[in-house]
């Protein structure tokens, strides 16, 4: 059975940081990125690390928004992706959503219609 398992959200203040996790379970995903959306707003794109063929290490994609602030990695050992994030926003409120794709996409990565299987979502508040 597919299952992704995200935690780490919380209340933060402004400056403040995170660590997203999800755990996956189930198959492999070669693709494993972060979406976020916030009240009234549509799913935006995270972050995205692709899986390299050698399976060491992976491609990192960052949105604007967060570039800088976040990184996104990946413990293969124990299937699951992490989100690192600093000097959080109050901008960066909103329910944070762990997708995965069984292949690898150095094009699609941001586009969420292109991912098979997604977490239930947590909560990340960032208080000013």
């Amino acid at each position: 059975q597919v299952q992704l398992v995200e935690s780490g959200g919380g209340l933060v203040q402004a400056g403040g940081s995170l660590r997203l996790s999800c755990a996956a379970s189930g198959r492999t995903f070669y693709t494993m990125g972060w979406f976020r959306q916030a009240p009234g707003k549509e799913r935006e794109f995270v972050a995205a690390i692709v899986l390299a063929i050698n399976w060491s290490g992976g491609t990192t994609y960052y949105a604007d928004s967060v570039k800088g602030r976040s990184t996104i990695s990946r413990d293969n050992a124990k299937n699951t992706v992490y989100l690192q994030m600093n000097s959080l926003k109050p901008e960066d409120t909103a329910v944070y959503y762990c997708a995965a794709r069984t292949s690898r996409t150095y094009t699609y990565y941001s586009d969420y219609g292109r991912y098979d299987s997604w977490g239930q979502g947590t909560q990340v508040t960032v208080s000013s």
